[in-house]
């Protein structure tokens, strides 16, 4: 008997054209698919959505943020007058300022296609006019300073400083922490200028997986990042890429040598892996791993120990983006759900609520704890028995989350609409994260220069 049934209609892209096209979101089982046609390249059908948790059981009613201060004019329609224009839902958590087209990596997957021998490097006249591009449309929110690799910048220092004098107030690096392993110096020069956070690239907890996807031995590197950044009170995500058939298994050993870290590593981002680049034959189906097998191997691989039900769906962006599970860490690798899952179905969320919640998270939680030396005010004489649990929920909170980005394969255009990390290009206009990554099977993009 066939069990397909159409779930959702939207609209996507040809991969090979980036023409847009029209799309079916349709389930098998537990599994859903997206399948669309194009009338000269024929069709694609990709896997979205595998597992025992059915799609329709995670998706949240939502009522939508439209944006206050739109930058651009709707003429062609999505995915076209992106800036952000006024058909977008959802107001900016993220803004992603890239200082650099530099990397000192090749890794073989790389949202940025980034290069070497690439030598353009924006001013700081330019990064500033970026900032308040941001400030303009979207008021304060989350900065993240990404490449390439930022850390190349010796003025990256100064960058930083810059965002937090415009008023600011969290400024996360997205570093494969290579400098930061290796100049002590500058990480001191980075927490000074006042960054809060870095988003560390961490593959897992082998070599032979570093040597797969970044061509080099880097976990000694990598302990060493840690060990600086704790050092110097900067607050750490570890943000591994899951590839199948790489590291897939490893998932648990991550979360495991993440808490060997608490509390300077504030908790683990998961990123199944998407295909950008040039890409000339479509991605197999065991070549992706989707949100919910990531939440079911983390359950599995940690014997229950993390549970499915306390990982939920996101309140800001689209339901089919993300998910995370937040935790308190009680010592001996025991964590305390935070969160719960339970049927979203009939439930109304206000999108912008949900904005406002995620800033506030991010900035609360993916920040270093208190010095020492406010810990020791917090136990005076006069500080409460309620100052000290909050004390040890900051100190000891922990995260488990995932961001499952698109390519021109699985790309929905209603999630696009739904975006909340935007990146600033040159120009000050916000671009929906995944849209200006994007590439078709050539590499050809429609944002990024």
């Amino acid at each position: 008997m066939d069990n397909t049934k159409v779930i959702s209609k939207t609209q996507s892209l040809c991969p090979v054209c980036l023409k847009k096209i029209d799309a079916n979101i349709f389930s098998q089982g537990t599994n859903a698919y997206m399948e669309k046609i194009c009338p000269v390249h024929g069709s694609f059908r990709t896997i979205i959505w595998k597992g025992r948790t059915p799609i329709e059981k995670w998706v949240r009613k939502k009522e939508r943020a439209y944006i206050n201060n739109p930058l651009t004019e709707i003429r062609r329609g999505c995915p076209f007058d992106c800036g952000l224009c006024s058909e977008h839902r959802q107001h900016t958590c993220t803004a992603l300022i890239e200082v650099t087209h530099h990397c000192n990596l090749q890794c073989r997957f790389c949202f940025a296609d980034s290069n070497p021998s690439k030598k353009e490097e924006p001013s700081l006249k330019q990064i500033q006019f970026q900032y308040q591009s941001v400030l303009k449309a979207s008021g304060v929110c989350n900065i993240q300073l990404s490449g390439g690799e930022p850390t190349v910048r010796d003025d990256l220092p100064a960058i930083i400083r810059m965002g937090k004098e415009l008023g600011f107030q969290f400024i996360q690096v997205n570093t494969n922490g290579l400098r930061i392993a290796q100049d002590e110096e500058f990480v001191k020069e980075m927490k000074m200028a006042g960054l809060d956070s870095i988003f560390l690239q961490f593959d897992g907890t082998n070599d032979i997986i570093y040597k797969k996807l970044r061509g080099r031995e880097l976990l000694a590197v990598k302990i060493r990042a840690i060990e600086n950044c704790n050092k110097y009170g900067i607050g750490i995500v570890l943000v591994p890429t899951i590839v199948p058939k790489v590291n897939v298994d490893n998932i648990a050993d991550i979360i495991d040598f993440a808490l060997q870290y608490v509390p300077a590593v504030r908790g683990v981002h998961f990123q199944p892996v998407s295909y950008f680049g040039r890409i000339p034959c479509a991605p197999k189906e065991e070549d992706r791993i989707t949100l919910p097998e990531v939440m079911e191997e983390i359950e599995k691989q940690t014997a229950g120990k993390i549970k499915l039900e306390s990982l939920k769906p996101p309140g800001c962006e689209n339901a089919l983006c993300s998910f995370h599970g937040n935790y308190l860490y009680k010592g001996n690798w025991k964590l305390q759900p935070l969160t719960g899952h339970s049927s979203c179905c009939c439930k109304t969320e206000k999108a912008e609520e949900g904005a406002i919640k995620a800033k506030e998270y991010v900035s609360r939680n993916w920040s270093y704890r208190k010095s020492e030396e406010d810990k020791e005010n917090c136990t005076s004489q006069t500080s409460s028995g309620w100052d000290e649990i909050l004390d040890n929920i900051h100190n000891n909170s922990f995260s488990i989350s995932a961001m499952a980005f698109q390519d021109v394969w699985n790309v929905n255009l209603e999630r696009v609409k739904d975006c909340c990390i935007h990146v600033v290009n040159p120009e000050g206009k916000l671009i929906p994260f995944c849209l200006y990554n994007l590439t078709d099977m050539q590499g050809r993009t429609l944002y990024r220069t």
